[in-house]
């Protein structure tokens, strides 16, 4: 999320990164590639982001008003190379979108890697992939020294969801609460009830 008060040289940079042409035709492409193939789990961002835009009273707002993730991370490299990891911090059931960019030759190198799935990609420049990045181990491979490659990705941390749906509290807060309590059953279905928001072909079909 950008948020207003974190500085006028911070806020400067950002802005100028929010307002080129090319990231937010890149964060709108995203945002319909989300809405199109997870419909539902799209709409769950939606209500989240739009509460908790709402509650700050104008104090923070999404970085690109035509995309729902909550941040965005540019890696401008030159040779942008990430190993093996996860996004733990994101949410654990939510997608995080990857833009490949720059100039290199993807059949040689920049492939993606989907390790728990066993998969290896070619990762074109300007090609755009969603991955559930919190549960599913990513990495791309090198790129031959005279290339250039960069990435765009946005995501949505998974404490903004606790802190909305948490009743805009701290979690140490929450957890003395009443309704902590009331919510534990329901917290442990969490993780299925996020599954469920997936689309399956047959849905999107229907």
């Amino acid at each position: 999320m950008v948020i207003s008060n974190q500085g006028t040289a911070r806020l400067v940079v950002l802005n100028d990164l929010r307002n080129q042409k090319a990231f937010k035709r890149i964060a709108g492409m995203m945002n319909g590639i989300f809405l199109t193939w997870a419909p539902i789990l799209w709409l769950y961002y939606a209500t989240i982001m739009g509460a908790l835009i709402s509650q700050s009273g104008g104090d923070i707002w999404l970085p690109f008003a035509n995309c729902i993730f909550g941040s965005f991370a540019i890696n401008f490299g030159p040779f942008a190379v990430s190993t093996p990891h996860r996004d733990v911090k994101n949410l654990a059931f939510g997608w995080c979108a990857i833009t490949a960019l720059g100039a290199f030759d993807y059949k040689l190198g920049g492939h993606l890697i989907l390790w728990d799935l066993g998969l290896v990609f070619e990762f074109p420049p300007g090609a755009t992939i969603m991955v559930p990045s919190s549960v599913v181990c990513h990495s791309n491979t090198r790129i031959r020294e005279d290339e250039r490659r960069y990435s765009f990705t946005m995501y949505t941390s998974g404490g903004l969801f606790r802190w909305v749906e948490h009743g805009f509290q701290l979690e140490s807060i929450y957890q003395r609460t009443v309704q902590a309590v009331t919510d534990a059953a329901l917290n442990a279905t969490r993780w299925s009830r996020g599954l469920a928001m997936f689309s399956t072909m047959k849905d999107l079909l229907s």
